[in-house]
């Protein structure tokens, strides 16, 4: 199933992708039943659990610096039982990806301002025709992406989506549109 409802998750005060940017993320990321995944900057682990339940004979590795979205990513493991398709590593990217198995698919929700160092640690495990979906909040980091992707156009296509979500809420008897951040979502596809 995907596109879990963001009610389901246990938040705390961690970021957590919202479940149409999930959607479109997992999507991009065109995952097979038994792709090995990168989470990196994986927050509550929401895209975790969603790229989980779409490779029930695969793994997914979510990677995270902050302890207490460690312990909320585990939490979330438990509720939606898929521990047994994820390992957790707490460690800030780049460190530990050269120890993880070759990978079909890279979500990149969070980089701690070493964007490129951890895409050209991935760009060593990821397989030919794998893909990197990184979801971009900031200005800067759309702008390192599209340096970094321009740099590298011999090792990738890539393409850029800006996604913006409005939900409507109750206001007296009107409806408003309440307006979610912006998102920039890059796929890059090895060559």
């Amino acid at each position: 199933m995907l596109g879990i409802s963001d009610e389901e998750f246990l938040r705390g005060d961690v970021p957590m992708t919202k479940r149409e940017v999930r959607i479109v993320t997992i999507a991009n990321a065109q995952l097979a039943e038994d792709a090995v995944v990168y989470d990196i900057g994986a927050g509550t682990g929401s895209l975790t659990i969603e790229a989980a339940a779409q490779v029930p004979h695969g793994h997914v590795y979510a990677i995270e610096r902050k302890d207490e979205a460690v312990k909320l990513i585990r939490a979330n493991l438990a509720h939606f039982g898929v521990e047994e398709r994820v390992t957790v590593l707490a460690k800030e990217a780049p460190d530990g990806i050269e120890k993880l198995p070759p990978c079909d698919a890279v979500l990149i929700g969070g980089s701690g301002s070493h964007l490129a160092d951890i895409i050209d640690a991935v760009t060593k495990k990821l397989h030919d025709g794998g893909r990197i979906v990184l979801n971009c909040i900031t200005l800067q980091t759309i702008a390192e992406a599209l340096t970094y992707f321009r740099a590298h156009a011999k090792t990738y296509d890539y393409e850029v989506v800006q996604l913006q979500v409005n939900r409507l809420r109750q206001l007296g008897p009107y409806d408003m549109a309440k307006a979610e951040n912006p998102i920039y979502i890059v796929t890059a596809k090895k060559k």
